[in-house]
């Protein structure tokens, strides 16, 4: 048996469900998993479907799904789960959420592919290679960095990757090359924006005196820090913590909250509806 998820999105209609799944029902599908939203504001079926098949080619799959669906102009993909998505890593020098990403995948709780691990510094190449992962270093100046960009697109194309994950890169892209990944770079950073912006953003929290540490992990646009949110979390904190210990609070949330953007993103579960994004959670 081979086990595919398909993700379905197109405007609202009376018949959706029922064409997909006659689709599957033609090629002997079994279904093992299926969630879908109807985005009341802008109109917009969602759906994620996970089922099993014997035999079948993928080709048969996609022309069945084409004869039931295309009257809906669906956007649609299919993949085949034992291809993992590819992800290529961008760091800069702190490494807790790269070392906490690097672990998930080892113990095989993170389903990627991870060809290339990309720096502006080249502190982390020994975790790289203690991982046995390409880690290219990529320098960034303001005179350099459309070549620096250039270097990183091509490196996405190279190594076939499917996303970019800022593991604490810290380096804002250009609008040019954010508008060349819609929906492929996913950031993390610390919740206090845009309270606390620039450097040593919990030691300015601590000295205001902030009851919550929160980090969020969103998809990236040319808007610095305002794209579609995927996952978001938050700790509560005393008066009696001190700057240091609201840091090490950050680097907690951070990690755990990047870890489950990214294996939302690695299991199809997050689909863009505008601004927003639909999440299809465990």
């Amino acid at each position: 048996m081979t086990t595919y998820i398909l993700t379905f999105r197109c405007g609202d209609e009376r018949g959706i469900v029922n064409a997909v799944t006659s689709a599957l029902l033609e090629v002997g599908a079994n279904i093992l998993e299926q969630a879908q939203f109807t985005d009341p504001d802008l109109e917009l079926f969602c759906m994620r479907t996970r089922f099993e098949v014997l035999n079948p080619a993928r080709s048969e799959i996609t022309d069945a799904l084409s004869r039931h669906c295309a009257h809906f102009a669906p956007e649609w993909s299919l993949r085949d789960e034992s291809h993992h998505r590819r992800a290529v890593l961008m760091v800069s020098k702190f490494d807790h959420c790269l070392v906490d990403l690097l672990y998930r995948r080892a113990q095989g709780e993170l389903p990627i592919e991870i060809p290339v691990i990309v720096s502006n510094h080249p502190d982390l190449a020994p975790l790289a290679a203690a991982h046995g992962i390409r880690f290219e270093h990529i320098p960034v100046t303001p005179e350099s960095k459309p070549e620096s960009e250039a270097r990183t697109l091509a490196l996405m194309e190279e190594c076939d990757a499917d996303v970019i994950i800022l593991a604490r890169y810290m380096q804002v892209l250009s609008d040019d090359f954010c508008s060349r990944l819609p929906g492929r770079i996913i950031n993390i950073h610390h919740s206090f924006l845009p309270g606390f912006k620039g450097a040593r953003p919990y030691h300015q929290a601590h000295q205001r005196g902030v009851k919550i540490i929160g980090a969020t992990a969103h998809f990236v646009t040319a808007d610095l820090d305002e794209g579609p949110i995927i996952e978001q979390d938050v700790e509560r904190v005393s008066h009696a913590r001190s700057a240091d210990s609201l840091v090490e609070v950050g680097r907690d949330v951070e990690r755990r909250v990047l870890s489950r953007a990214v294996r939302l993103y690695s299991e199809d579960r997050i689909l863009l509806t505008g601004t927003r994004t639909v999440v299809f959670s465990t």
